[in-house]
Protein backbone atom coordinates (compact mmCIF):
# COMPACT_ATOMS: atom_id res chain seq x y z
CA UNK A 1 0.00 0.00 0.00
CA UNK A 2 1.47 3.48 -1.16
CA UNK A 3 1.52 5.89 2.09
CA UNK A 4 -0.90 8.86 1.73
CA UNK A 5 0.65 12.21 1.03
CA UNK A 6 -0.72 13.36 4.65
CA UNK A 7 1.30 10.27 6.11
CA UNK A 8 4.67 11.24 4.06
CA UNK A 9 4.63 14.79 5.01
CA UNK A 10 4.45 14.18 8.61
CA UNK A 11 6.99 11.92 8.59
CA UNK A 12 9.10 14.33 6.69
CA UNK A 13 8.07 16.82 9.29
CA UNK A 14 8.72 14.30 12.32
CA UNK A 15 12.14 13.22 11.32
CA UNK A 16 12.99 17.20 11.13
CA UNK A 17 12.13 17.88 14.72
CA UNK A 18 14.35 14.58 15.45
CA UNK A 19 17.03 16.35 13.93
CA UNK A 20 17.27 14.34 11.28
CA UNK A 21 18.94 14.98 7.62
CA UNK A 22 16.06 14.89 4.80
CA UNK A 23 14.86 15.66 1.50
CA UNK A 24 11.41 15.20 -0.50
CA UNK A 25 11.28 13.91 -4.17
CA UNK A 26 8.47 15.12 -5.95
CA UNK A 27 7.04 14.13 -9.19
CA UNK A 28 6.60 17.02 -11.49
CA UNK A 29 6.05 15.91 -14.42
CA UNK A 30 5.21 12.39 -16.49
CA UNK A 31 4.61 11.48 -20.35
CA UNK A 32 3.46 8.44 -21.86
CA UNK A 33 3.26 5.29 -18.97
CA UNK A 34 3.93 6.88 -16.19
CA UNK A 35 4.01 4.44 -12.86
CA UNK A 36 2.90 7.07 -10.42
CA UNK A 37 1.19 10.28 -11.08
CA UNK A 38 2.55 14.31 -10.58
CA UNK A 39 2.51 14.68 -6.85
CA UNK A 40 3.49 12.32 -5.80
CA UNK A 41 6.01 11.70 -3.13
CA UNK A 42 9.17 10.45 -1.54
CA UNK A 43 10.61 11.63 1.72
CA UNK A 44 14.19 10.24 2.75
CA UNK A 45 15.99 10.96 5.73
CA UNK A 46 20.03 11.14 5.82
CA UNK A 47 20.14 7.28 7.02
CA UNK A 48 18.49 6.30 3.69
CA UNK A 49 15.03 5.64 5.41
CA UNK A 50 12.07 6.23 3.11
CA UNK A 51 8.30 6.22 3.00
CA UNK A 52 6.24 7.04 -0.20
CA UNK A 53 6.87 6.39 -4.21
CA UNK A 54 7.82 8.47 -6.73
CA UNK A 55 7.90 5.31 -9.16
CA UNK A 56 5.93 2.25 -8.24
CA UNK A 57 9.44 0.95 -7.00
CA UNK A 58 11.37 1.33 -10.22
CA UNK A 59 13.69 4.41 -9.72
CA UNK A 60 13.79 5.08 -5.87
CA UNK A 61 17.26 3.86 -5.69
CA UNK A 62 19.00 6.55 -7.53
CA UNK A 63 16.12 8.80 -6.20
CA UNK A 64 17.71 8.07 -2.88
CA UNK A 65 21.12 8.14 -4.15
CA UNK A 66 20.44 11.90 -5.31
CA UNK A 67 18.24 12.76 -2.00
CA UNK A 68 21.31 12.12 0.17
CA UNK A 69 23.33 14.62 -1.92
CA UNK A 70 20.65 17.40 -1.25
CA UNK A 71 20.50 17.15 2.38
CA UNK A 72 24.29 16.87 2.40
CA UNK A 73 24.84 19.88 -0.46
CA UNK A 74 21.54 21.65 0.09
CA UNK A 75 21.29 22.22 -3.40
CA UNK A 76 17.89 20.77 -4.92
CA UNK A 77 18.14 18.95 -8.37
CA UNK A 78 15.54 18.03 -11.09
CA UNK A 79 16.55 14.65 -12.18
CA UNK A 80 14.57 12.65 -15.00
CA UNK A 81 14.18 9.49 -16.18
CA UNK A 82 12.96 7.59 -19.14
CA UNK A 83 12.68 4.20 -21.70
CA UNK A 84 14.90 5.78 -24.35
CA UNK A 85 17.88 6.99 -21.06
CA UNK A 86 20.27 4.61 -20.49
CA UNK A 87 20.13 5.12 -16.71
CA UNK A 88 16.38 4.27 -16.85
CA UNK A 89 17.39 0.77 -18.03
CA UNK A 90 19.73 0.64 -15.47
CA UNK A 91 17.70 1.39 -12.61
CA UNK A 92 14.47 -0.40 -14.14
CA UNK A 93 12.13 1.97 -15.69
CA UNK A 94 11.17 0.09 -18.62
CA UNK A 95 7.14 0.93 -18.64
CA UNK A 96 7.91 2.79 -21.60
CA UNK A 97 7.06 6.29 -20.03
CA UNK A 98 9.47 8.86 -18.80
CA UNK A 99 9.17 11.02 -15.60
CA UNK A 100 10.98 14.14 -13.94
CA UNK A 101 11.55 14.50 -10.18
CA UNK A 102 12.12 17.30 -8.08
CA UNK A 103 14.21 17.02 -4.86
CA UNK A 104 15.27 19.44 -2.39
CA UNK A 105 16.00 19.24 1.28
CA UNK A 106 13.41 19.83 3.91
CA UNK A 107 14.54 22.64 6.38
Amino acid sequence: MVSTDTDILKTAEAWRREGRGVAIATVVETWGSAPRPVGSHLVIDEDTNFLGSVSGGCVEGAVITEALDVIADGKPRMIEFGVADETAWQVGLSCGGRISVYVERVD
